[in-house]
């Protein structure tokens, strides 16, 4: 900006095409803001004049588009500490109910600075997913111990860190924990946080408005360290995969972290380039996995005291017992507990939680081993145990070896090793191939999905049973 005298509001514009930009996407919000100063008779006089001046290095001066990182101002930090912008879905502002407001059509990477101060955009990370409310224990400590070296918490730093596990175990909460300890120390770093999901919608606003230079600085310059959640999203995405592909070697070329979560381990990831699962796997895949049952009740007395519920030891224990899979699940049960305790009026015991529990799992399903699962595959294939567990490498048995382990990583959710172990002590990669191919064969053969069900038939029969 110029100058306002009252009645004219100058711009100084790069060239034209900077000026169309800001005055299809920009000038409603700018105005809007004017709005609250000029009062409605001052704003039915002013008038906007654009001037071209190739100098400036920036579209305009002091008002400016830039990229959306994680920083907050003074202002946020100074009105709510544990405020802090990401650029995640749902960044756009709400549209506004006046006429001819068009906020909401503008790439949701850019906002509009005033004054050099920068306005909260998108929201917040969650301030109660830090690393000292993370729950440790052996089923997460490589994933922490990885996620708080990249926040620069000591320990050798992984580019990438690729976190795997299901969901609902913690991967969002530790990248959140990386944003949170990386801004506490260096508020100034440009952190970005987004789902594949949203990276995948800014690449394609930036295709349609023909943005893409915006959008490249935002992802490969202006950005010290990337946290990308969710990335099996971008399966199948083929032009998205191509354009995160270069936005991942710019980075890394830079040695700017990049953080990455996902659902599954990058070999599992189908309909993904062989190219992005190589450089995945260049870094630390660190996986989580399903608490056991003391982590599971510390994890319950971490979410107590965080919300201020009192929770007697027996009621955590019963929780941790009930939920096993889920951490997210098992925070919610908690939460449950606690409101209908509020709304009743009754204490939270070993008989509340009881009956409250019984109410939403009227009927616990029958607990499955690994055991039980190889026993339903050699019967249906007619195997012995022995030959599941062999080295046989015949056609038959090892795709009923690679069923077995199939069900049984998808049931029982068990980690890789594990699955390695009680299958004849193979390594771990030889499970994730079996996994993987398992998957693949289930969407393209239909023999392969009549064998699982029938497998699966049989497999709810004995639980019900």
């Amino acid at each position: 900006m110029d100058r306002c005298n009252g009645t004219v509001l100058e711009l100084c514009a790069r060239d034209e095409f900077v000026r169309d930009w800001v005055k299809a996407h920009f000038i409603p919000a700018i105005l809007e803001h004017m709005s609250s100063t000029l009062g409605e008779s001052g704003m039915d006089a002013l008038r906007v004049e654009w001037r071209i001046c190739q100098q400036i290095a920036r579209p305009v001066s002091d008002v400016a588009l830039a990229p959306v990182t994680a920083r907050r101002t003074e202002r946020e930090q100074d009105e709510d500490p544990a405020r802090m912008s990401e650029p995640s879905a749902g960044s756009l502002p709400p549209p506004s109910n006046r006429p001819g407001d068009r906020r909401s059509s503008r790439p949701p990477w850019f906002r509009v600075e005033r004054g050099g101060s920068r306005l909260p955009v998108g929201l917040s990370l969650n301030p109660k997913h830090t690393f000292a409310n993370f729950v440790v224990g052996p089923s997460n400590q490589l994933a922490y111990a990885a996620a708080l070296a990249s926040a620069g918490g000591g320990g050798p730093r992984y580019n990438p860190l690729f976190i795997a596990g299901t969901t609902g175990l913690g991967k969002t909460h530790l990248i959140h924990a990386i944003a949170h300890r990386v801004l506490h120390e260096r508020p100034e770093a440009r952190v970005l946080y987004v789902s594949a999901e949203r990276f995948t919608n800014e690449f394609i606003e930036a295709l349609q408005h023909q943005a893409m230079d915006a959008f490249r600085a935002r992802y490969r310059v202006d950005c010290d360290l990337l946290l990308l959640d969710d990335i099996q999203f971008l399966a199948g995405r083929e032009q998205t995969q191509e354009e995160f592909f270069h936005t991942f070697n710019a980075l890394r070329d830079a040695d700017k972290p990049i953080v990455v979560t996902s659902d599954k381990y990058p070999q599992q990831l189908l309909r993904m380039p062989e190219r992005l699962v190589s450089r995945f796997t260049s870094g630390l895949v660190a996986d989580i996995q399903v608490p056991q049952l003391e982590t599971r009740v510390a994890i319950v007395k971490k979410k107590a005291e965080l919300e201020g519920i009192p929770v007697p030891d027996q009621v955590a224990v019963l929780l941790a017992q009930s939920v096993q899979s889920n951490v997210r699940e098992l925070e919610g049960a908690l939460i449950r507990l606690a409101a209908k305790s509020s709304l009743t009026g009754r204490p939270i015991d070993e008989d509340f939680a009881r009956s409250e529990l019984v109410a939403v799992a009227p009927r616990a399903p029958a607990l499955m081993s690994v055991e039980d699962i190889q026993r339903a595959v050699c019967t249906h294939f007619r195997l012995s145990n022995a030959e599941l567990l062999s080295k046989d490498r015949h056609k038959s048995v090892a795709f009923a070896r690679q069923v077995a382990m199939y069900l049984c990583r998808q049931r029982l959710k068990c980690s890789f090793p594990e699955l390695g172990r009680a299958f004849g002590n193979r390594d771990h990669t030889t499970i994730i191939s079996a996994v993987r191919r398992v998957e693949a064969l289930r969407q393209s053969d239909p023999r392969v999905n009549a064998h699982l069900e029938a497998i699966e038939k049989h497999l709810v029969s004995s639980d019900e049973g």
